[in-house]
């Protein structure tokens, strides 16, 4: 039974332990999407996957995310939100398992996929349940401050815990660290979270959430099979399929009196603008944090904690500066600020793209300053995005906004991984020629490998090849990255000149909640 309860001007104590349980889940996913990068290495002489099936397992745990979060945030706004939670969480556990103990690369993509999907109940839930229980708008900054602190942070974590558990373990004891947390969340969820949902939901539209799998899949797809063989006709027919669904998820969407996504939230330029920039700086963080965790270790020679310990300022600093972002909002407009995270964002990027050589000190500049772009942007584009939304529509406001997370980590993994991956290739070949064929020159990690049993002057050729192609490959990435940035900058620049509207003071709707179980 639903009842209606008078908003509170400012949140209680239980209202902010509420926001602590909902941070586990948060740092749950973000962790997830990153820690990856510190075992790919291991994985690639474990598992022996080819450069194609090594990009898939690291893309698909965030392209499942993307595809599925907006159909999950809709049945979250239905279901109940804390429900949704309660079982995503336990999924998420269950697929952690599976991928601890995969002993194929097809059996770690499937467990990846699986994580994917499950990570997809939960991260919608997450912002829309602050949504609802932080009325106050300053509060609700803060709680969102924290949101993206944790997002960020965790996204920079993810490395670092993953460096030092490889220091010490085995690969597998990556997806084992999900398990303690899981078994803290539930039982937390059950007891201080409120159960959420929209009170006129409307039915779940089965065709919409295909359409948009079919959207965002092909795409993906089309850009890793170009950056590994190339246009042809797979490639086109991927994109075609992209264009259909695109197209007609759309008109459904514009034609449904109840529809999955609201697409007319993207004819507001702030809202869109916001988006946009959510989706440009991470897919520039994704890509650092794949080629950067390579040329850590396999480049510069550090092992999984020395190279962990590079990504601790940038992480503190991304966490700072997103609480930062809180008092500067009531200062400076968005679109100010925004914008000139974004160039930080650039310049960090820029000094891994455009030094002559790579080293230590570089990279720990380079995460530092894009840290603090990072973290000021997202809080205030959350703030932004969910502040556009009445609190019953949070479940797809914020559903967008995840959307917007997890397809940039996907392209940025996809399109900067990706082409660093081609440049690689292509240039080992050119300096090498036939000695660079096979499997075994899919990846700098498998090449070095490879060079270290050939041992002698040939090895120690191959290893210096290989270094020197991968390395190019990451400047080619990096300055790709410096590009996206800029340009959400200019877009932030002009879209969001209209943002102070969406930065209100208390708000006083309210609440639809289902008592406490």
């Amino acid at each position: 039974m639903f009842t209606t309860q008078t908003p509170q001007l400012r949140a209680g104590r239980r209202e902010w332990a509420g926001l602590a349980v909902l941070m586990i889940p948060v740092l749950l996913i973000s962790i997830d999407n990153t820690v990856l990068g510190f075992a790919i290495p291991a994985i690639s002489t474990g598992l022996h996957p080819t450069g194609t099936q090594l990009l898939w397992i690291v893309d698909i745990y965030a392209l499942m995310l993307a595809g599925l979060l907006v159909a999950m945030g809709s049945i979250g706004d239905r279901v109940g939100r804390r429900k949704l939670l309660v079982v995503g969480a336990i999924g998420f556990g269950l697929a952690s398992l599976l991928a601890a103990f995969s002993t194929s690369p097809e059996m770690l993509m499937a467990a990846r996929a699986l994580l994917g999907i499950f990570g997809a109940t939960l991260m919608p839930s997450t912002l829309s349940l602050i949504r609802n229980i932080f009325l106050n708008a300053k509060d609700r900054r803060v709680a969102i401050a924290t949101w993206s602190a944790m997002f960020s942070g965790g996204a920079a974590l993810g490395p670092i815990v993953g460096g030092i558990l490889l220091e010490h373990f085995h690969w597998s004891a990556i997806f084992f660290i999900n398990l303690p947390l899981i078994a803290i969340f539930i039982p937390a969820a059950i007891v201080l979270l409120p159960e959420s949902r929209d009170p006129n939901p409307g039915r779940i539209d089965p065709l919409s959430i295909v359409l948009s799998m079919l959207t965002l899949t092909p795409l993906v797809f089309a850009i890793k099979h170009v950056m590994a063989e190339g246009v042809d006709l797979l490639f086109w027919a991927s994109l075609m399929v992209t264009a259909l669904a695109g197209t007609g998820f759309v008109l459904r969407q514009l034609y449904s009196s109840r529809p999955l996504l609201d697409v007319r939230l993207f004819t507001d330029k702030v809202f869109s603008s916001a988006v946009a920039s959510n989706l440009l700086s991470v897919m520039g963080l994704a890509g650092f944090l794949y080629f950067g965790t390579q040329l850590l270790q396999l480049v510069l020679g550090m092992s999984p904690v020395e190279a962990a310990l590079v990504l601790i300022p940038g992480l503190v600093t991304s966490i700072v500066a997103g609480y930062a972002a809180v008092p500067i909002m009531a200062r400076v407009q968005p679109r100010v600020v925004v914008p000139c995270a974004l160039v930080f964002n650039a310049v960090g990027l820029g000094i891994v793209a455009f030094s002559p050589e790579h080293s230590v000190a570089g990279m720990v500049i380079s995460f530092l300053i894009l840290g603090i772009g990072i973290g000021t942007a997202e809080v205030i584009t959350n703030d932004l995005i969910l502040a556009a939304v009445p609190a019953h529509k949070a479940g797809a406001a914020s559903a967008i906004s995840e959307t917007a997370y997890e397809f940039g980590s996907v392209m940025g993994t996809a399109v900067l991984g990706g082409l660093s991956t081609m440049v690689f290739g292509s240039h080992l070949q050119a300096t090498l020629g036939a000695k660079a064929s096979g499997p075994e020159f899919d990846t700098l990690g498998s090449s070095l490998e490879h060079a270290s049993a050939k041992g002698g002057q040939i090895g120690d050729q191959l290893a210096e090849a290989a270094v020197a192609s991968f390395d190019l490959g990451v400047q080619w990435a990096a300055g790709a990255a410096v590009v996206l940035v800029l340009i959400a900058a200019v877009l932030t620049t002009f879209g969001l000149k209209g943002a102070g509207r969406l930065l209100p003071g208390p708000v006083e709707e309210p609440r639809i909640t289902e008592p406490i179980s």
